[in-house]
């Protein structure tokens, strides 16, 4: 099926399951380098009707490589044995924070493994006290899944933003990308209750997975669309060389770049960000990524003694135009795609004042 229109918010909010699958099909394996950059183009043109020609950064930390989990594509999975594990105490983390409030970071990310060692009350304190010190700052969380209750703890303590990346809204894809403990169900539940407690939420999903298709996608997009998220990170799958997915092909940028711009049409307002995946693959796709309809980039203020430890795939950039030292730098960069670098909370078009 050829697609002679780029399709607008109303076509992506109408279509049903075969239209979906047609869409995505088209503009992955069909469309003309033509066709394609007309699809980025309408998704800059609604991300700059919407939020302007600006990109949100944010500083990242990578707070502990420990987890709990099995997943199957990632370097910290419980079953690695060759993995560096670290755990940054509330002091470095706190510290960290104010680092990258000096820099002019006014929102950051803090992101760990699903590590239960923090989710006895270490991980409320943190946030509490860090809205403490920082009073304007917005702190969003990538922790995993957790208890209902430390949800909303949490978000009392102060946490803005959860994000919670669904991987997959097939089950039976899902399975084959983790242990037998996790269930896409069970990350459907939290980002919903999630969302009834007010958090700006996030989900999202590797692109070019194992076992990954066009079926598996579109369900990934109805998902999008009904769970209507305030942000969604799409990268690229990188293989690590401890994981059974180890000889597994690289997932295809230029494919991550034609989702995000698909995403961006079918939510406008959606805080999309350049993955650091997709940096890895190639430092120009971040450039494409914004001429795709991105508008966030998260840059690592991880303490340099652990950043090389926090290996979820091989080739993880966190130095030079990744690092968040090099603010500047980043900033320039940025203005030379014609957009702005701002520094503020950041905050989702539905929780401005």
């Amino acid at each position: 099926m050829r697609f002679e229109e780029v399709p607008c918010e109303s076509t992506m909010l109408c279509a049903d399951k075969i239209e979906m699958k047609a869409l995505i099909n088209f503009y992955l394996n069909e469309a003309s380098k033509e066709d394609k950059d007309k699809l980025y183009s309408a998704a800059r043109h609604i991300r700059d009707v919407n939020d302007g020609p600006r990109v949100f950064l944010r500083g990242l930390i990578e707070f502990s490589s420990f987890c709990r989990n099995d997943c199957f594509y990632c370097g910290l999975c419980s079953t690695n044995r060759n993995a560096v594990r670290y755990r940054m105490s509330a002091q470095e983390i706190l510290e960290t924070i104010e680092e990258g409030y000096k820099l002019g970071f006014r929102s950051f990310v803090l992101q760990s493994g699903e590590d239960p060692y923090y989710f006895s009350g270490r991980l409320t304190e943190i946030v509490s006290e860090s809205k403490r010190q920082f009073p304007n700052i917005a702190v969003t969380l990538s922790v995993g899944v957790l208890d209902p209750v430390l949800y909303l703890e949490l978000f009392r303590a102060g946490a803005d933003r959860f994000l919670l990346r669904h991987e997959t809204a097939d089950e039976n894809h899902f399975a084959k990308l983790h242990d037998a403990s996790q269930h896409f169900s069970l990350r459907k539940e939290s980002l919903e209750s999630m969302k009834q407690i007010g958090y700006q939420i996030g989900a999202g999903f590797m692109v070019g997975s194992p076992f990954q298709n066009v079926d598996t996608l579109t369900e990934d997009f109805l998902f999008l669309r009904s769970l209507a998220p305030h942000m969604v990170g799409m990268g690229p799958f990188r293989p690590h060389q401890d994981t059974i997915f180890s000889r597994f092909p690289q997932g295809s940028a230029e494919d991550t770049l034609v989702l995000t711009a698909l995403c961006r049409l079918m939510l406008p307002k959606v805080m999309l960000p350049v993955t650091t995946a997709l940096a890895s693959c190639d430092i120009k796709y971040r450039t494409d990524a914004f001429r795709a309809g991105a508008n966030v980039m998260m840059p690592c203020l991880t303490p340099q003694k652990y950043r090389d430890s926090y290996a979820i795939y091989d080739g993880k950039l966190s130095s030079l135009s990744e690092a968040a030292e090099n603010v500047v730098q980043i900033k320039a960069q940025i203005l030379t795609e014609g957009l702005r670098a701002e520094m503020s909370r950041g905050d989702h078009f539905d929780f401005r004042d």
